[in-house]
């Protein structure tokens, strides 16, 4: 009987790690609620059947590969060091990402999805948005053999001089990920979303929805900047009402005192100014918002329209949230193909410098009200 339960739970952690893509121990232990130890326990198990990738904190689904022996390092998803050169199959991709749990789990798997088509092994390391653990980070990726680096720092999206300098000190070729350099000039490879464009086209929504007043809501992550320059701009190019609540709350901890001070007086300022739309960076707080809404004895979309931007968990908010979707999956796959096309090349430096801008697509649920205006179908 314990046996076929050990079975049972396996196939759930298995499963919530083919939901999430990248998962650290607490969350799996909360969702499975058996103790931590246990979790490692199974992972480690798992593991060993080749299912799963221990990485730091918590674990990922294995990436199939071939003609491999020899147990995984801590913090990668295959065994030992290849030796250098040769073919895509004995290349390894570094992959460094602030977070496995919220934005970057999709951009993993298309990282990890080209690089099992290529037969090459991927390393991950995780920051937890902590910049000073980078470098050491990237020192244990390089030290593990990696060939080349996916990075994406964790500071602003927009990388100062300085952060380039100590990437290029690492000797590794690197293609940044969801980051460009500050400085348009620099000859540095990076894919990345537009978020610029991402926010004109929720505020073009709006306004085109008849809202001449559309308010903005950021929490200071690092994409915060570009989503105000998008706001920016939409609104002076649409020529829509500038009296509007435009608010960065500082990113404080969710369910705070502190972030409830925030959400509540971007409300109030709303109804005050006779805003009746708004775009929210980030979902999580664009449902916070929305429970507000509803808790003052208002409606969304009738009192406030809204707009999520990130699109992790906007369809799950007890009003579906239209939502900006940058494409994630889609990113890790071309930054994973650039860095290798780069690794494979018989000579690097032939090789263009390459900068791709992806432009996130703009998903129409319940929240923006854009269904209750569509014309009845005959």
């Amino acid at each position: 009987m314990t046996v076929m339960l050990v079975a049972q739970r396996h196939e759930l952690l298995v499963g919530e790690l083919e939901r999430s893509g990248v998962l650290k121990v607490t969350e799996l232990a909360d969702r499975l609620r058996v103790s931590r130890a246990t979790i490692r326990r199974d992972l480690m198990e798992l593991e060993v059947e080749g299912r799963v990738t221990r990485v730091r904190g918590g674990a990922l689904l294995a990436t199939p590969r071939s003609a491999e022996t020899g147990p995984p390092r801590d913090g990668a998803t295959g065994p030992g060091p290849r030796p250098a050169g040769g073919p895509a199959g004995g290349l390894s991709l570094g992959l460094l990402v602030p977070s496995a749990t919220y934005y970057y789990p999709r951009a993993v798997a298309g990282v990890r999805a080209v690089a099992a088509e290529r037969n090459a092994r991927v390393m991950i390391g995780l920051t937890d948005y902590a910049e000073s653990r980078e470098m050491e980070r990237i020192a244990e990726l390089a030290a593990a053999g990696a060939h080349g680096l996916l990075v994406t720092p964790s500071g602003d999206h927009l990388l100062p001089h300085g952060t380039l300098e100590r990437l290029r000190g690492g000797g590794l070729p690197f293609v940044l990920m969801e980051r460009q350099p500050a400085n348009a000039y620099e000859a540095c490879e990076f894919v990345a979303s537009d978020h610029r464009q991402g926010a004109f086209a929720a505020v073009r929504h709006l306004a085109g929805l008849g809202h001449e007043r559309v308010a903005l809501f950021t929490n200071g992550s690092p994409t915060a900047a570009l989503v105000a320059a998008g706001y920016a701009a939409a609104v002076e190019t649409l020529a829509l009402r500038p009296s509007v609540p435009v608010v960065d709350s500082g990113r404080p901890s969710l369910g705070t005192s502190e972030a409830a001070r925030h959400y509540d007086a971007f409300l109030r300022d709303c109804l005050a100014s006779g805003t009746r739309a708004a775009l929210v960076h980030s979902d999580q707080d664009a449902i916070e918002l929305l429970r507000r809404v509803r808790a003052a004895g208002l409606r969304t979309p009738e009192d406030l329209a809204l707009i999520a931007y990130d699109d992790e968990i906007a369809a799950l908010a007890e009003v579906p949230l239209t939502a900006v979707a940058p494409a994630k999956q889609q990113l890790g796959e071309l930054a994973a193909r650039l860095l290798l096309e780069r690794l494979e090349a018989e000579d690097p430096a032939e090789v263009p410098v390459r900068q791709l801008l992806v432009q996130p697509r703009l998903i129409v649920r319940d929240s923006c009200g854009a269904r209750m205006t569509a014309p009845a179908a005959d």
